[in-house]
């Protein structure tokens, strides 16, 4: 049964509802977790299953005192911000960690009032939910091709791209020890090494590997770990060595929002085309709409 013959099927079975309960049905289809039970396999009990493990190893925040720099620039922002990873905690598991103290989703306006405002939560992981759009929604069928991760962290693009695609290569580029050691213990313990590698590099010292990219993934990798005259030079790399015609680029936040900032005319996205993406999917009661259109799909022109 295709979109249109199953639209149909609805529209015709609560044409025969009775119209006093016809509200009450409607909103159980808005706010009941049963249908979430449907868009669950075992590819995303996988992804869980790691999510779990690496929330039992990790600090609340998700990071590692020598991340200084994405620290300082967290701090340097307009509002109090603070880092959560959306690989880790749903809302949920969010609000859990709210009710036991451990996070909170406000801050004081006035030390001892009660006037409070809402923190701003940041986070460097595609949520599961994202990752089963970005790869099943946005990009193409990876057959054949490699992906590679800038600034793969913790490895939820792949872990993702491993479970929902079928690229033959998937490649991580990791700057921290720490994280590396971290995804590599994942992959041994959960056997993804036939096609993942983690590589303990910095992104400026790979060109032959750029060159030969076939899908590059950037999820707010610049911003909260580089400074500007950092980003400017490894934004140049990129340009001048992402270039095979038809490559896929994904960025977190878009192009536009990423480059403005640095205020460089030289680094303009020129040498890519924006791709349409369709945005309007149903991935469960959890998925952010707003974190689904962060996401911009370009291709190598």
């Amino acid at each position: 049964m295709d979109f249109s013959e199953a639209k149909s099927r609805v529209k015709q079975l609560l044409s025969h509802v009775t119209p006093s309960e016809l509200p009450r049905l409607l909103s159980w289809i808005r706010t009941s977790d049963e249908f979430d039970e449907l868009l669950s396999d075992n590819k995303t009990v996988i992804l869980q299953n790691i999510s779990d493990e690496l929330r039992g190893r990790l600090p609340a925040d998700a990071m590692f005192p020598s991340e200084t720099t994405a620290y300082s620039t967290m701090q340097q922002r307009s509002r109090p911000t603070v880092h959560v990873d959306s690989f880790l905690y749903d809302e949920d598991q969010v609000d859990s960690l709210c009710e036991e103290g451990t996070m909170s989703r406000s801050y004081c306006l006035t030390c001892g009032s009660y006037r409070t405002a809402p923190l701003d939560f940041i986070s460097h992981s595609f949520s599961i939910p994202e990752l089963r759009f970005l790869f099943e929604n946005v990009l193409p069928d990876l057959s054949g091709r490699m992906l590679v991760d800038v600034g793969s962290r913790l490895g939820a693009v792949l872990y993702g791209a491993y479970v929902f695609s079928s690229a033959s290569q998937l490649i991580g580029l990791e700057l921290s020890d720490e994280f590396v050691k971290l995804q590599n213990d994942i992959l041994q313990k959960y056997k993804l090494t036939d096609r993942i590698k983690v590589l303990h590099t910095d992104v400026c010292l790979q060109n032959v590997l750029l060159q030969n990219t076939d899908v590059l993934i950037m999820n707010n990798v610049f911003e909260f770990f580089m400074e500007p005259s950092e980003q400017v030079r490894a934004w140049r790399f990129i340009m001048e060595n992402f270039r095979k015609k038809g490559s896929l680029l994904v960025t977190v936040p878009s192009l536009m929002e990423s480059l403005s900032p640095l205020q460089q005319e030289a680094l303009q996205p020129g040498w890519v085309e924006e791709l349409p993406v369709d945005y309007d999917v149903y991935l469960g009661r959890d998925t952010d709409p707003d974190a689904l259109r962060q996401i911009h799909l370009y291709r190598v022109v």
